[in-house]
């Protein structure tokens, strides 16, 4: 005989965790109450900043609203399967707190269960609703589920949260057990699931009542939901083992294109660890290589959550930010320039057209870009932040911000300030026949390999011959390179002892 239920009813408050497999707040949900209803919050202190900035068609506002779709089909589902009707998401818009709180009212719940998120608004949301809901008599509780490890679960053998990577991977590895990746049963305890009330139907509201308009998400042909993640996850798993081999290169299909559905997760972190700690210890190169790549994320989730002023426009590093950035209009011009793809370095340019026109990087070209907004054009790194912040459609504040301060040499475990990416180099490494170039340059598609990298480096014949006249077709570069990093070196220079 089961033991008895602690609450009578509760509320299962969907946020960054759209999905009903595996599961960990709808599981402990379900299992805690006798009766349990689900809801999303639009949540109007993040949505109204995005409209104020003109981020009307906004592609992750998009894709959580499709999601939602899912979310809801889901839980129809596991209602039916267990004989109840009227079984879905019910979705809000208006403050995160005081939409769940007059919910949990309504509703005559006695304890509301979420998911950690460990975003500063976020942590500063979730005290909040602490609070009110205290006051009102209905217990928040909140669990793990975003990473494999959080907070201060893996720690150096001071106790003291890591700030390089390669221990913390080390000590990650050493504690990994079973249990860490093991799924919660959310299917057994669905027989909770209780009918939406008349006065809080399930119901997903059109995306324009919102204040946003549809993107291309569909053109794009971007899968959301649950099914979209587990369609590439599939995919993925008949390449993985590539993946070290592949993974740099812009032109070729070696990512998993999964950051999308961690970041809202649409898709299990323990699933797709499970499954790749599984390869590793077989052996299988890309998997170890790809699990190094969610050892990594968790690294900067602890980072984020126990160095809270990276979050909050500080470099990691104290001493950086004294670094005396590029300012006025000639810098102002420069940011416009590398925004929208006009620098005169190819590999730069296409990149930023790919996020303008898809909102989504790949991930070398990430590192690419940031480098050349710091160390080539001398540009405070938090512009560029901010730009991918309201750009990448796999937007995380954590990976977003490390990846950043990486690259500016300002964070943990940074890029030394002296290594410099060559732009130039680099395009002819990692795109050396330059189909990524051409696949969003066009007006440099008919150029030879050989001067597609460098075009200023062209042959006059060769521009001709392509229909390319620089400074009309395309910009010639914004910047000279090692002109460029000698200043770099002298910016960091008076700081490195820092």
């Amino acid at each position: 005989m089961s033991a008895p239920k602690p609450f009578d009813a509760g509320l299962m408050w969907f946020r960054r965790d759209l999905r009903t497999e595996d599961n960990a707040a709808l599981y402990h949900a379900l299992k805690q109450c006798r009766r349990v209803w689900c809801v999303f919050v639009f949540d109007t202190g993040i949505l109204t900043p995005l409209l104020q900035r003109g981020l009307r068609a906004d592609r992750r506002v998009e894709f959580i609203h499709e999601s939602l779709i899912d979310v809801d089909e889901q839980l129809r589902a596991l209602g039916r399967s267990n004989g109840t009707e009227g079984v879905g998401l019910i979705v809000r818009h208006g403050a995160a707190v005081s939409e769940v709180a007059a919910l949990a009212a309504q509703l005559g719940v006695q304890a509301v269960f979420a998911n950690h998120d460990d975003d500063p608004y976020a942590k500063a949301r979730d005290a909040q609703a602490r609070g009110t809901l205290a006051h009102a008599g209905v217990v928040l509780h909140t669990f793990k589920d975003h990473v494999i490890f959080e907070r201060h679960e893996v720690l150096s053998s001071s106790r003291q949260p890591f700030t390089v990577f390669t221990p913390y991977k080390k000590a990650w590895l050493n504690a990994l057990t079973d249990f860490h990746l093991k799924a919660y049963p959310v299917e057994r305890y669905a027989d909770a699931l209780a009918p939406c009330p008349a006065t809080a139907p399930p119901w997903v509201p059109p995306l324009e009542s919102l204040g946003f308009v549809r993107t291309n998400l569909r053109e794009l042909k971007i899968r959301t939901g649950s099914r979209g993640a587990r369609a590439l996850w599939e995919d993925f798993l008949t390449r993985i083992e590539h993946y070290h081999q592949t993974r740099d290169f812009p032109a070729i299909k070696g990512p998993s294109y999964l950051s999308v559905h961690l970041r809202f997760g649409t898709l299990s972190i323990r699933s797709v660890a499970a499954t790749a700690y599984g390869l590793h210890r077989r052996g299988i190169a890309g998997a170890t290589a790809w699990l190094n790549e969610l050892i990594w994320r968790d690294f900067y989730h602890q980072i984020l959550a126990n160095f809270p002023h990276v979050g909050e426009g500080k470099a990691f590093k104290p001493t950086f930010d004294a670094i005396r950035w590029e300012r006025g209009a000639h810098a102002k011009a420069l940011f416009a320039a590398w925004c929208e793809g006009r620098t005169g370095y190819p590999l730069v340019d296409a990149a930023m057209r790919q996020i303008n026109q898809t909102g989504y990087m790949h991930n070398r070209l990430r590192m690419v870009v940031a480098s050349f907004l710091t160390k080539d054009l001398g540009l405070d790194w938090r512009w560029g932040e901010q730009y991918f912040a309201d750009h990448l459609i796999d937007f995380d504040l954590a990976a977003n911000n490390g990846g950043w301060q990486w690259a500016a040499s300002t964070g943990c475990d940074a890029q030394p300030y002296f290594r410099i990416f060559n732009p130039v180099s680099q395009s002819q490494k990692f795109d050396p026949q330059g189909k990524f170039i051409r696949r969003y340059l066009p007006e440099l598609a008919r150029l030879p390999d050989d001067a597609i990298h460098a075009p200023w480096q062209a042959a006059p014949a060769a521009l001709q011959a392509a229909g390319v006249e620089l400074g009309r077709d395309y910009p010639l570069p914004v910047v000279d390179h090692a002109q460029a990093r000698a200043r770099t070196l002298q910016r960091y220079a008076g700081l490195k002892a820092g």
